[in-house]
């Protein structure tokens, strides 16, 4: 073996031997979190690529009822050159922003080009946020 080549093998070796595992010790840091967590800061989620690529969402506009529960009224716009089917449903919730009520998944069919109004209310008067939620048709 060439001296050069063995110098470079023990220099990295005993590197290797001396550096050891690094180990953490006490808390953690908490993982980057916010980057998966759209629902909870938005009003309105396209919840798959499909839908991302052909759906948008031209204004929400939100009531409240006498009764004090919520209704939120959603236009949903078609993007593309073609129908489309798709599912919407809304998450209603709490001040602190847990779902206190969920609406079924509806089938909303999209003429090309066209919106749609889809209208939601809540079952309670606990709702104070939502989230109007759209995939595509399974």
């Amino acid at each position: 073996m060439k001296p050069c080549l063995l110098k470079a093998l023990t220099l990295i070796a005993l590197t290797a031997a001396l550096s050891g595992c690094k180990t953490e010790t006490g808390a953690l840091p908490p993982l980057n979190t916010t980057k998966f967590d759209t629902e909870n800061r938005s009003n309105f989620v396209l919840m798959d690529k499909g839908a991302q690529r052909s759906v948008t969402c031209s204004g929400i506009q939100q009531t409240t009822l006498p009764d004090g529960r919520l209704e939120v009224a959603a236009q949903v716009r078609n993007r593309e050159k073609r129908r489309l089917d798709v599912q919407v449903n809304c998450e209603f919730k709490d001040e602190q922003g847990y779902v206190v009520d969920s609406t079924p998944w509806q089938t909303l069919i999209l003429t090309e080009n066209g919106q749609e109004t889809v209208r939601f209310t809540s079952m309670n008067n606990h709702a104070k946020r939502y989230t109007v939620r759209v995939r595509q048709s399974r």
